[in-house]
């Protein structure tokens, strides 16, 4: 289960480790991917939208549950670093305890404000019942996605990636299956694919326990799930700003999504489509996201930041040369690739005008993902929570908004909000980081004469 990443080649320690990381993130997008297809083959618009909202909505609590996590997955990997097992037994305990008791509150709120939260993102009056429908079924599932969340967490931290990828896999075959059976066979609509996607995430809990149970390099007492401030501060620390940052992306992804719901369920349907789509195509600076802080947390525990570094650059140039591709590739498959989600045509083409300009983001993006990445390994995750803050409320909430204002007839202006945003969050990465290098050789230097 526990790897070394402070050795060896740092481009096949990125490879091997991002490989199952990448492709776990794919399967998990493919739920809500499928759910979003099997319902725009047996259903309308209002499905198709009641679908892509209700999976947008849980898709921001689950990037809020990931980012609170990786406070725990940094600590652990800078303790594996150190070759500090108790210590990381420890923090391992303090997060699980603390997630825990976090999964149960939090559930019982959102339960609390299903409707309220259907009516605060202006669905359209079409898709009310069943976005409602389909957020109270997932919510009730949110111990099992944070459960899931917490232990793969755990996995990555210790350096393997490939145990949650194989999790994810016998997961997500059980959700396409039962989304099939559920909206196909039993014609349920959104509650059938709200049904599938708790079931999926439960059997993945269950044998990520078993895995758990049986691993012989992790070895817990009951003495490490005792809440400590020493361990839960720390990690907290770590995971609140981070937390707070995707959090913050969600909204204003909630906020362009009302911007989109304004404007009908024709154009609601083509940008939840489109935002399936992106989802998709962020697989490769997200998992690189996560590979450069675990590989990252590892060295800089061990004593070497050069190594560090060279991690960040390396999974920046992959990202971004993987996300150019991307990019421009799409321009020539636009409406084939919408076409893939729904059979209506006017969605298709409003979908092929927000995806043109919209898909650029995954190559801006991946530049401040890998450098988020690398400030998380350091502890000063804060700094990814300023600059996203800064991009979307200056550039991604008021570009979108003025976009859908002074061109109605087109969403091409308003796909161009996320990736300018992007684009100065990867500034302020970039400037960030040149700040930080020479107060490290400040202190070197001082370090020396004295």
């Amino acid at each position: 289960m526990q790897k070394n990443l402070t050795e060896g080649s740092i481009l096949k320690n990125i490879v091997v480790f991002s490989l199952p990381f990448l492709l776990s993130y794919f399967l998990q997008t493919l739920y809500g991917m499928a759910d979003l297809f099997l319902a725009g083959q047996f259903n309308g618009a209002e499905v198709i939208s009641a679908v892509s909202i209700g999976s947008q909505v849980m898709h921001m609590f689950t990037v809020i549950i990931v980012g609170l996590a990786m406070g725990g997955t940094v600590l652990i990997g800078q303790a594996v670093g150190a070759q500090d097992n108790k210590k990381a037994s420890k923090i391992i305990g303090n997060t699980v305890s603390f997630f825990l008791i976090f999964s149960v509150i939090v559930t019982l709120i959102l339960l609390l404000l299903c409707r309220p939260i259907v009516s605060l993102i202006q669905t359209p009056p079409e898709s009310v019942e069943q976005t409602v429908l389909y957020l109270r079924i997932c919510f009730i599932g949110i111990p099992f996605i944070v459960a899931y969340n917490v232990i793969a967490s755990v996995f990555r931290g210790m350096g393997d990636s490939k145990s949650p990828m194989i999790f994810v896999i016998i997961a997500c075959t059980l959700n396409i299956v039962l989304d099939y059976v559920f909206m196909g066979v039993f014609g349920m609509k959104a509650e059938g694919a709200a049904i599938a996607t708790v079931i999926a995430q439960a059997v993945s809990v269950i044998i990520s326990l078993l895995a758990i149970g049986r691993s012989k390099t992790l070895k817990l007492s009951k003495s490490d799930f005792k809440i400590q401030a020493d361990s839960l501060i720390p990690i907290l620390k770590i995971g609140v700003p981070v937390a707070c940052q995707d959090g913050f992306v969600q909204i204003s992804f909630m906020l362009i999504t009302v911007i989109a719901n304004r404007r009908g369920v024709n154009v609601a349907a083509a940008v939840g489509i489109v935002e399936k789509i992106i989802c998709f195509l962020f697989l490769i600076p997200s998992s690189m996201l996560s590979t450069v802080s675990a590989i990252a947390a590892q060295n800089i525990g061990a004593g070497k930041s050069e190594r560090a570094v060279k991690t960040l650059f390396a999974g920046t140039a992959i990202a971004t040369g993987i996300g150019l591709i991307f990019a421009l590739s799409l321009q020539f498959v636009l409406k084939p690739v919408i076409s893939l989600f729904t059979r209506e045509e006017v969605v298709i083409v409003l979908g092929a005008q927000y995806l043109k300009s919209y898909v650029f983001d995954c190559v801006f993006a991946a530049i401040h993902f890998c450098f988020s990445g690398y400030f998380c390994a350091m502890g000063k995750s804060i700094i990814s929570f300023i600059h996203n803050a800064i991009s979307i409320i200056l550039i991604r909430i008021p570009g979108a908004w003025l976009a859908s204002k002074l061109w109605p007839e087109t969403l091409f202006p308003m796909g161009c909000a996320a990736p300018l945003g992007s684009l100065l969050s990867a500034g302020i990465c970039a400037i960030s980081y040149v700040i930080i290098v020479k107060k490290a050789r400040v202190g070197s230097g001082k370090d020396r004469s004295e």
